[in-house]
């Protein structure tokens, strides 16, 4: 079925319940509203965004976009950056995930390219699952990146060209300005605590801010549209080639096999937290 659009919000309602009569995959970008340098403040939920529309395109599922305030973390100290903290996040994308199911959505695929944003969507994966009995799926793009492309990414002017990208492939180049001046290799403000922050997973070890604007982030120099234009062809393929080495079509065939499992493991044992809910005793 050819789809006008997957982004949900732009369908019409009878769109999305064509689709649901012959899939039931969603994926969901989860942003942040913060400090980003000389990039706009919703760098990162552009490029869960960007990645999004091309992991729905490979596995034929949806997107639900306009998810862009949830726990910043360090860029607290912006006066740019939105902060809502990680309870909060987690009750309201959990309502989110309810609804989605409710509407038809059983395969929700929760994605992310913010460092922290793991504390809000991993525990509400696992309490929604021992709610429901549904496997939703949390994947960050992060460490995607790092798993799975390590080869891809040589400095972090490649992470910067993502960013300009996903504006591209989002329609929204024009919005990603033409600077010189946010380019710096000064070692971050905080790094003295690195010690301590690598304790724990991705900002979740201990609270701090940042102690000066430009801890987060530098931002290549960009000095007029001909580099803008490079930076985003390069970013594109980049975001192409990662999502292409996710393997959509076997991620959510695994999601489908694991729910199989999961109801044959409640059958074993029914004491588990979703056997209720699996085995029709709620």
């Amino acid at each position: 079925m050819e789809l006008r659009t997957r982004i949900l919000p732009r369908m019409l309602n009878s769109e999305v319940e064509e689709y649901l009569t012959r899939n039931d995959i969603i994926i969901v970008p989860v942003g942040t509203v913060e400090l980003h340098g000389g990039l706009p403040l919703d760098s990162e939920t552009v490029i869960s965004e960007a990645y999004a529309l091309k992991m729905a395109e490979a596995c034929d599922g949806l997107v639900l976009t306009g998810l862009p305030y949830f726990y910043a973390g360090a860029t607290a100290s912006g006066r740019g950056t939105v902060q809502v903290s990680v309870r909060q996040g987690i009750d309201y994308l959990g309502a989110i995930a309810r609804s989605l199911l409710r509407q038809g959505f059983k395969r929700q695929v929760y994605i992310s390219f913010h460092g922290p944003a793991h504390m809000t969507c991993s525990p509400m994966v696992r309490d929604f699952f021992d709610e429901t009995g549904v496997p939703i799926l949390y994947m960050d793009l992060t460490m995607q990146m790092m798993h799975s492309a390590r080869d891809l990414f040589k400095t972090m002017d490649s992470f910067h060209a993502i960013t300009v990208g996903a504006y591209d492939m989002m329609g929204r180049l024009a919005d990603v300005p033409l600077t010189t001046e946010y380019h710096h290799d000064d070692p971050q403000s905080c790094a003295p605590f690195n010690d301590i922050f690598a304790l724990a997973y991705q900002s979740a070890a201990i609270g701090y801010c940042f102690g000066d604007h430009k801890d987060h982030m530098s931002t290549p120099v960009i000095p007029d549209e001909a580099a803008r234009a490079a930076l985003a062809a390069e970013g594109r393929e980049l975001i192409e080639n990662l999502v292409a080495r996710m393997d959509m079509p076997h991620v959510v065939a695994q999601m489908r096999s694991l729910e199989a499992y999961n109801i044959e493991t409640a059958k074993k044992f029914p004491w588990v937290p979703y056997a209720g809910a699996v085995n029709g005793k709620a």
